[in-house]
């Protein structure tokens, strides 16, 4: 071989290619030599955060610290088992401080202004000396329906006020099971000396009621000039509302607020009151003025002296907390049927046969009941 080629040959064993990796980097892009890598990959994982017991929780709640508040109503709406038992614990320890808020729910038609109605209120009521927390049910997606996720940035004002504390909702799921942990979500803001729960509901229909069920005044938010198309919300919701209020009088728009006030005031005679003894009027306010609110919030305040002083309000909270009872069972008889074994192996073939029209709905939904209880060990006669 010649010394050029010798030469040429030595320069192309310290000379890097294209095709070679640079020292320091042989391992992988993050520059870890690969020998460094499998130490780090069979290192064990680094801990995160750390998770608290109960009484951490319980002390964190009571003396109002708000990251151990957020971490105590993640806890509430995990799924998983181990989590749902330890909140059920933080509850029970924590339940002799609850029941001392204000729950009031709101509900309106999608452009109503409940966001702004709600931060407008929240800050004059932190203003006051209240501490205030939002809540939402929503059984919807978060970023499809716009759910407060949305509002809790648009409610920037509220959200810096450290008397107040905007919770989303859980996104996603039934509507039972966001009402649950909506629920012990209140009973934990409670605990933490939150003596305002605001609770909106997003959706249309069926959430309507199942916030009413779980408020002390249900407020519905309308606007003025909607059309009769865009607010067909306020078909039996209008029933189940403690006042109606006619949010946006302002500017141009106060006469047609007044108009519409008047019109509603005049239907209300008509309507059964929502609450008993109670009789449910119409108002109007501007979110954004001002105007209005805190003439709303005095008739809440009114509501609540007089159902206290006849007894509907103490009854009112005893009933719903008998309606979440038999709601739970209903909700968890209903996943345990459907989770059984036998069940799921039985169902298609009765449901082919109902669909098909051999067998009668009723028979087949013995059928289904017989096995479940056979499954269970508990045969019974059905008649």
């Amino acid at each position: 071989m010649s010394d050029d080629n010798r030469k040429k040959k030595a320069e192309d064993k310290t000379t890097p290619s294209a095709l070679h990796v640079m020292r320091g980097v042989e391992g992988g892009h993050d520059g870890m030599p690969g020998s460094m890598r499998h130490a780090a990959n069979n290192k064990k994982p680094q801990p995160g955060i750390p998770r608290l017991s109960t009484d951490e929780y319980v002390k964190g709640i009571v003396e109002g610290d708000r990251t151990i508040l957020g971490r105590a109503i993640t806890l509430i709406e995990s799924n998983a088992f181990p989590h749902q038992e330890q909140a059920q614990e933080v509850l029970k320890a924590v339940m002799p401080r609850t029941g001392q808020s204000i729950r009031v729910g709101i509900t309106g038609v999608p452009g109503a202004g409940k966001s702004t109605f709600i931060e407008t209120l929240g800050c004059q009521l932190t203003a006051e000396g209240h501490k205030v927390a939002v809540m939402a049910v929503d059984p919807s997606s978060s970023v499809t329906k716009g759910s407060i996720l949305g509002d809790k940035t648009r409610m920037e004002q509220l959200s810096r006020e450290p008397n107040a504390f905007i919770r989303p909702s859980p996104s996603g799921g039934t509507l039972g099971g966001v009402a649950r942990k909506t629920r012990e979500t209140m009973l934990i803001f409670e605990a933490a000396g939150f003596d305002v729960l605001l609770v909106e509901t997003i959706g249309v229909g069926q959430s309507e009621v199942t916030v009413r069920s779980m408020v002390d005044f249900f407020l519905l938010v309308m606007i003025a000039g909607a059309g009769d198309e865009l607010q067909g919300i306020k078909k039996g919701v209008i029933e189940i509302a403690d006042a109606l209020l006619i949010n946006k009088a302002d500017g141009s728009n106060v006469k047609a607020a007044n108009l519409a006030r008047a019109e509603y005031e005049r239907a209300l005679h008509y309507l059964r009151p929502a609450t008993q003894g109670w009789q449910t009027g119409a108002f109007t306010a501007s979110a954004v003025t001002g105007d209005g609110i805190k003439e709303i919030w005095e008739v809440v305040e009114a509501f609540c002296r007089k159902t206290r002083e006849s007894g509907a309000f103490g009854n009112r909270r005893r009933d719903q907390a008998r309606q979440w009872l038999h709601s739970m069972l209903e909700e968890r008889l209903r996943d345990t049927f459907y989770r059984n074994p036998s069940i799921k192996d039985m169902l298609p073939e009765i449901e082919s046969s109902v669909m098909d029209g051999s067998l009668p709905v009723t028979k087949a939904a013995w059928r289904l009941l017989k096995c479940f209880e056979e499954s269970q060990g508990r045969p019974q006669d059905r008649q």
